[in-house]
């Protein structure tokens, strides 16, 4: 039992409510268990209760065991003054200043309920409830979809808002810095954006029109450039980028690039050419993005990398011919992980519901994401039919299943709600 196991127990009183008595004997009845309080004072507040009949509304504080208020010092506190009942997991001798009614649950509480959870809490599984997802009724899943969907929409606006503050709301700067992020994805995000927040987007403008140029850019500030050649194409890059480095006095980004466990397809070379193509040419590229549709942003990142990279995948180094292009796949994760979060901060900030719609319908006209985590979910049973369906099971494994927040997501809640009813 823990604290905060005893606050989602009473809160949801999912204890056998039957005949209760206080320590001291005296009849309770719960007209309300109070609101939880997320700051200084008592866990509950505004609670109603009834004892020996006689009606009493204030605060309930609640312990493991008794001596939890001597402990925590609430007797000197005078936010714990208007405390009316003391919900303890186990009762001990104690003597207080004040009498204040308390009530004991050990043998209230149902011990496949408390069970169930330890399991959550201890085994190393996918997911801590695994075992128990036949349980989950199809509309309540559904309701806790669209939230997962909106919280990941809304933590992911939350982290471009700071950064968009930094650059003073600069929307078509965001746009280069969060997708330069995607074609990253998912080794070389951080670095990939490093090397975009390294070019100055007023430089960006400049070098639309020579896309040698700009991938020379973005190669050199990715470490690319930094040794001999013997190839014309790296050379001529090499040359480029010094050329650029010295006119424009560019910082180093510190930041090294990954070639380890990806596909050829996917190597840094490739990327950054296929990135330097995607920003060539249109200027205000937000802005097309905003009134354009998923399907037309989605082929517009179809781009194919400089023709030397047909035989390439590495400088230097000639392979099979193949054109590197990329691929539905990763044009479509780079519109859910890049494009999609930006529109809907864009539509928050100018309180524009059209762009909250917008990012909404194009999770649902997308195809599911394809890959491990989603592989894992759909093996237990779950179904994921479009993007915004493998976005909330992202969402609730990365920030509930992995952190173990069973107590707050409505799933664990349904299902410990559903052994408890078991039981009483």
């Amino acid at each position: 039992m823990t604290e905060k196991l005893l606050q989602f127990i009473w809160k949801n009183r999912y204890f056998n409510q039957q005949g209760l008595d206080l320590v001291s004997g005296e009849t309770l009845v719960i007209e309300y268990p109070g609101d939880s309080n997320n700051g200084q004072g008592p866990d509950f507040v505004q609670a109603r209760i009834r004892i020996d009949g006689r009606f009493w509304t204030g605060s309930v504080e609640l312990h493991l065991f008794s001596t939890g208020w001597i402990k925590h010092c609430h007797g000197q506190d005078e936010n714990y003054h208007n405390v009316i009942l003391h919900v303890v997991w186990k009762k001990e001798p104690v003597e207080l200043k004040r009498n204040i009614p308390e009530l004991e649950l050990c043998h209230r509480i149902s011990r496949l309920m408390l069970d169930t959870y330890a399991g959550w809490m201890q085994k190393p599984a996918f997911v801590p409830c695994e075992r128990s997802v036949y349980l989950i009724d199809e509309k309540k899943w559904a309701r806790w979809s669209e939230k997962l969907v909106m919280q990941r929409l809304e933590r992911r606006a939350k982290k471009m808002e700071d950064s968009l503050r930094r650059n003073r709301f600069h929307w078509e700067e965001q746009l280069w810095w969060t997708v330069a992020a995607g074609f990253g994805y998912p080794a070389n995000s951080a670095a990939f954006e490093s090397v975009a927040r390294s070019i100055p987007f007023a430089l960006l403008a400049k070098l639309r029109q020579d896309p040698l140029q700009l991938e020379a850019m973005l190669s050199g500030q990715a470490g690319l450039l930094s040794r001999d050649f013997t190839d014309p194409f790296p050379e001529k890059l090499k040359r480029e980028y010094r050329f650029l480095k010295r006119k424009y006095s560019l910082k180093d980004t510190y930041q090294s690039v990954h070639f380890f466990r990806m596909r050829p397809e996917s190597f840094p070379g490739i990327r950054l050419s296929q990135l330097a193509v995607f920003f060539s040419g249109q200027t205000a590229l937000f802005a097309w993005i905003a009134e354009t549709s998923f399907a037309t942003v989605q082929r517009r990142l179809m781009v194919c990398a400089q023709d030397y990279w047909d035989n390439h995948f590495v400088f230097d180094k000639a392979s099979t011919v193949c054109k590197k292009r990329v691929g539905h796949t990763m044009a479509a994760t780079i519109i859910i992980n890049s494009i999609i979060p930006l529109i809907y901060c864009f539509g928050k900030y100018q309180s524009d519901s059209g762009m909250h719609r917008k990012s909404l319908e194009w999770l649902e006209q997308m195809s599911p994401e394809q890959n491990h985590l989603i592989t894992k979910w759909m093996k237990m049973g779950l179904s994921a039919k479009k993007a915004g369906n493998t976005q909330s099971l992202i969402e609730l494994k990365k920030e509930y299943c992995d952190r173990r927040r069973c107590l707050e997501c409505d799933i664990g809640k349904q299902i410990l709600k559903t052994t408890d009813e078991q039981t009483f």
